[in-house]
């Protein structure tokens, strides 16, 4: 599995790669604008992120502008349907507002709110068919 891990917060970036560090490969980029350029490289080259885990609150482009440009670069690139990658917004903000707009707005694949554990990031993964429990 390859994942792309976003959020402004080394150390969110770094417990995340550590909880994947067995199950996948994973880049870390601190903003919205490095996660659009590798994931944009990453469909090019034709070796597209499996995952991507996408914090909402950072600086210059938040969580919910980068969802709508990852899922406007696979629209773009005929990366749709069962091709499209899985976003999951991990992110502090435990707001139904938040939550729906990553769902309704940005077609996120789901909505962590952190603190995040290893435990319920697997369940998720198992559930989405990423990792076999």
């Amino acid at each position: 599995m390859k994942t792309l891990i976003v959020d402004d917060v080394v150390d969110n970036r770094v417990l995340l790669k550590g909880y994947l560090a067995s199950v996948s490969h994973c880049d870390l980029v601190k903003d919205g604008f490095e996660a659009v350029g590798l994931f944009e490289d990453a469909i090019r080259e034709g070796e597209p992120y499996d995952l991507v885990l996408l914090d909402i609150m950072m600086p210059e482009m938040d969580g919910q502008e980068t969802l709508k440009r990852l899922r406007q670069l696979e629209q773009d690139h005929g990366r749709t349907g069962s091709l499209e990658v899985a976003i999951l917004m991990v992110t502090a903000i435990d707001s139904p507002r938040e939550a729906m707009r990553s769902f309704f707005d940005g077609y996120c694949t789901d909505y962590l709110v952190k603190p995040v554990s290893r435990q319920t990031l697997f369940a998720k993964l198992s559930e989405l068919n990423l990792i076999q429990s």
